[in-house]
């Protein structure tokens, strides 16, 4: 399970590069396996519904184990696959860029981060941003672990 101190490092990296990029006013949530939240944080001017659209990112990647801009990707392949999953989730997955999971060094899950504010590319590569700068992994990292991580749709 990801810590506290592990999440809050995540949402301040994701802000300072954020910033860095002049990116507009981001949100950020860290959940534990099962989407049990574990930090929140919202930059001050951020839209009103950004917290559902961060946990929504966050969840999609955990209730498909892959990342949430894959999650799209598969909402465009399999429009009635997804819908139904959609509504089985009580309309929780949201299938845009920025959410993805987050492991330790052998791969295994800790969580998943959702990442709303900018584009879904931009959010995107700043949660993959922010995991680094915490010490921890993307699936992309643990490329080498096999079928425990989804690299593509």
């Amino acid at each position: 399970m990801i810590s506290l101190e592990q999440a809050n490092r995540i949402i301040a990296a994701i802000f300072a590069r954020a910033r860095e990029q002049s990116c507009r006013p981001m949100s950020v949530i860290v959940v534990e396996p099962g989407a049990k939240i574990k930090a929140f944080q919202k930059e001050d001017d951020s839209a009103m519904m950004r917290f559902e659209m961060a946990f929504g990112k966050a969840y999609a990647a955990l209730a498909l184990g892959r990342s949430s801009s894959l999650v799209r990707m598969r909402t465009e392949e399999r429009p009635l696959f997804m819908q139904y999953l959609i509504r089985a989730s009580d309309d929780q997955i949201f299938p845009e860029g920025g959410g993805m999971l987050i492991r330790d060094a052998d791969g295994e899950l800790l969580g998943a981060v959702g990442v709303t504010g900018d584009t879904q590319e931009r959010d995107e590569e700043l949660a993959a941003h922010g995991i680094r700068a915490a010490g921890l992994k993307t699936d992309e990292d643990c490329a080498q672990f096999g079928s425990k991580v989804r690299l593509k749709n």
